[in-house]
């Protein structure tokens, strides 16, 4: 996505401050840190996966323990990524032309 952005638009030197810019800047800031996080949030699982097959341990449930705890952070994540998706692709469909010609 922050590739997507990137390529639809030219910064222009004087729109350092535009407020549309700051605005994209920050969500396609904010995308990349919740994708970073699920990435981070995929290899703990992995890894809890990994520990849990060598573990002679490993063959005693408790019951509250059966959803790894990171199901909950990472649905939570998933959404905030898709709603900032749809809010930047929102801000590209309705911004005014803003590729230099």
């Amino acid at each position: 996505m922050a590739s997507a952005a990137a390529d639809n638009f030219v910064a222009r030197p004087d729109e350092g401050n535009d407020p549309y810019n700051l605005i994209v800047t920050d969500l396609v800031a904010l995308i990349g840190h919740i994708q970073a996080s699920l990435r981070l949030i995929e290899s703990a699982i992995e890894r809890e996966a990994l520990l849990a097959e060598h573990d002679p341990a490993s063959n005693i449930f408790v019951l509250d323990d059966i959803t790894p705890r990171y199901i909950g952070a990472s649905t939570a994540l998933k959404a905030c990524d898709s709603g900032l998706s749809i809010a930047l692709r929102l801000l590209d469909s309705t911004a005014p032309a803003r590729i230099l010609n």
